[in-house]
């Protein structure tokens, strides 16, 4: 079964070229990465193909990104890696297995890179929300199989919570994550930036507002 990368990028000259050095060594021979770049604007996209990659032009939105990404893919599986997000060793065996055990989509557990000690308590706290509940973000670098994908339409087109709302589609079509133990490595940047604590906050914030049925759109406006 081919595997299919998607990475979305803005402005990421700076982390891709270490991205790809760690990637090459996990991936084997029938694996594919694609750049979906939302207009990047320093030189993000020429590294790509500098790199040998494809790379697709999106309009900004990690959703529209990697739908665009997901078009050109030819792989039967699809793996949604963020630009700051580091797989574990063996990551696409550990994929196969679960497709080929029945799953039709998946994703890791957590860990956060960065000095604060409630980064291993939050990541801790994500992996059990996602595996009590079904539902998986974006950090998790989620797989799918292109037949889930295509049968729930891809990522819908909002600016925010667009993982949210994936698995939640997923999960009406009666599709249960496979939940892998095996640990991506995410950046801590957003969390220190603006607070751990505030962060959290802020996160509950907009994930009941978003489950009581406040548009993504408005989110995303308070959110910038």
């Amino acid at each position: 079964m081919k595997l299919s990368i998607i990475i979305p990028t803005l402005n990421e000259a700076e982390g891709l070229p270490p991205l790809l050095a760690e990637l090459y060594p996990v991936c084997g021979d029938d694996t594919e990465i694609i750049i979906a770049d939302g207009g990047s604007h320093d030189g993000t996209p020429a590294i790509a193909r500098r790199a040998g990659l494809p790379c697709v032009q999106a309009p900004r939105g990690r959703a529209r990104q990697m739908n665009a990404g997901a078009a050109i893919a030819s792989g039967e599986l699809l793996l949604f890696l963020h630009a700051d997000t580091r797989l574990p060793p063996g990551a696409p065996a550990a994929m196969l297995t679960a497709i080929r055990a029945g799953a039709q989509w998946g994703r890791f557990d957590v860990r956060i890179a960065g000095q604060p000690f409630m980064l291993k308590v939050i990541a801790r706290m994500i992996n059990l929300r996602s595996r009590l509940t079904g539902i998986a973000t974006g950090d998790q670098a989620i797989f799918i199989t292109r037949t889930g994908f295509t049968a729930i339409g891809g990522f819908p087109d909002q600016p925010l919570m667009e993982d949210i709302e994936l698995s939640s589609r997923l999960l009406r079509a009666g599709w249960r994550p496979a939940c892998l133990r095996p640990r991506v490595l995410t950046s801590g940047r957003r969390w220190e930036s603006r607070g751990v604590w505030r962060t959290i906050l802020l996160m509950w914030q907009f994930r009941w507002a978003y489950w009581r049925g406040v548009p993504a759109s408005q989110l995303a406006a308070r959110y910038r």
